[in-house]
């Protein structure tokens, strides 16, 4: 079996066709192009929310900005802090600090690497405003322990959505679990516009603070410059909203073959020595995979790299996974905690394993044949042994 061989080209990504292209035209014919004088953002909210079993969505521009709002919304802010897994996009905190609040990195399951709900508790302080769970590559973080705790210590939930668009947990959508929720769109999602973002809110309370706070603090209709809270523009354009409207139209069916190779693809990489992929708790009933994970347990970062690099060569688009958060630069200007990073490390020991030995591969692969997966499978298994 050559080592040179390569897999067959997954399908491209972003997908689109003329459903696109009749939304792009269908905004522009509007005359209006901002969601003020246009529908289609307002039409877009109103079929997400529905989509995810929610009723109060708002559109904004980005996945980050969306965490910011939702967060604003819970009063996090100078003097507070929000919990956060240390394994995660660093958007997650950034969207916290950039509002004045600490962040607190706390450890992640070694086998979903979503929030890990004991060493949450631990963390858990005089000034915790928020625990913010993420749904990695589209698995739930375990929402019945955390739900539990925020109901019992009266800390609000806030759900990174942002790879877990149509995930279900125990039958019930995200919009239905409780807690403010939010969603990105950027070029890589599982449904985009290039960039964008949502925040799906359980109380029209919080929706009309969103509003006003996505808005540079102006009411809906307002011709005075009644400005009535501090904000800024997150709105989200008609554009945008219109090619979402019609990657929304598609979602189902994308999850539904990601998720038939998905548990073909994982059940061929566990048969491969030294290889985990990422694991799946029963109680999350439909992931919609935002990326295939896999561990190579033991392996250095360093030599994760180069397998990564290795696997490129093969034709696979393999990603590294993400740094811990307390080991990027960025994390330590503002709102960080008053820990060192070893620290934080001796803290969050699978969070140390997992950034290291882990690889994912694009949700593209998923949409591959069933060959296909077959093969990335040969090539990750020669792969490695040619290390």
């Amino acid at each position: 079996m050559s080592v040179s061989r390569k897999v067959p080209e997954f399908p491209v990504w972003p997908q689109f066709d003329d459903t696109e292209r009749a939304g792009l035209t269908r905004a522009l014919d509007q005359g209006q192009w901002w969601r003020m004088g246009g529908g289609e953002v307002t039409a877009f909210e109103e079929e997400f929310s529905a989509y995810h079993g929610g009723e109060y969505a708002l559109a904004v521009t980005n996945g980050t900005h969306a965490l910011e709002l939702a967060l604003q919304v819970l009063g996090v802010g100078p003097g507070t802090e929000v919990i956060v897994p240390a394994f995660t996009f660093i958007s997650s905190s950034q969207a916290a600090q950039r509002l004045g609040a600490t962040v607190v990195p706390v450890d992640v399951d070694p086998s979903t690497y979503c929030l890990d709900p004991a060493a949450t508790e631990a963390a858990i302080g005089p000034r915790t405003k928020a625990i913010m769970p993420v749904h990695m590559a589209g698995h739930f973080a375990d929402m019945d322990a955390l739900g539990k705790l925020s109901a019992d210590s009266g800390i609000s939930l806030i759900q990174d959505a942002a790879h877990a668009h149509g995930a279900q947990w125990q039958g019930r959508r995200v919009a239905e679990l409780g807690s403010v929720a939010a969603f990105s769109f950027q070029n890589g999602k599982l449904m985009t516009a290039g960039e964008g973002g949502a925040v799906i809110f359980p109380e029209k309370a919080q929706y009309d603070e969103g509003f006003l706070r996505h808005s540079c603090g102006r009411p809906p209709g307002d011709r005075g410059y009644f400005h009535a809270t501090s904000g800024s523009n997150f709105r989200m354009t008609e554009f945008s909203a219109a090619v979402l409207r019609a990657q929304l139209a598609r979602l189902d069916v994308q999850i539904a073959l990601r998720e038939q190779r998905a548990t073909l693809l994982s059940s061929l990489v566990d048969e491969i020595d030294g290889v985990e992929a990422q694991g799946r708790d029963e109680r999350c009933d439909r992931n919609p995979h935002y990326m295939m994970m896999f561990r190579v347990p033991g392996i250095t970062e360093q030599r994760r790299n180069e397998l990564v690099d290795a696997l490129i060569d093969r034709g696979l688009p393999a990603f590294a996974a993400f740094r811990a958060i307390y080991r990027c630069p960025g994390f330590w200007e503002t709102g960080a905690p008053e820990l060192s990073v070893d620290q934080l490390a001796a803290r969050c020991p699978n969070t140390e394993a997992v950034y290291a030995d882990t690889i994912w591969l694009h949700h593209r692969t998923l949409l591959g044949t069933e060959d296909q997966m077959h093969l990335v499978a040969e090539i990750l298994a020669e792969t490695l042994a040619a290390a």
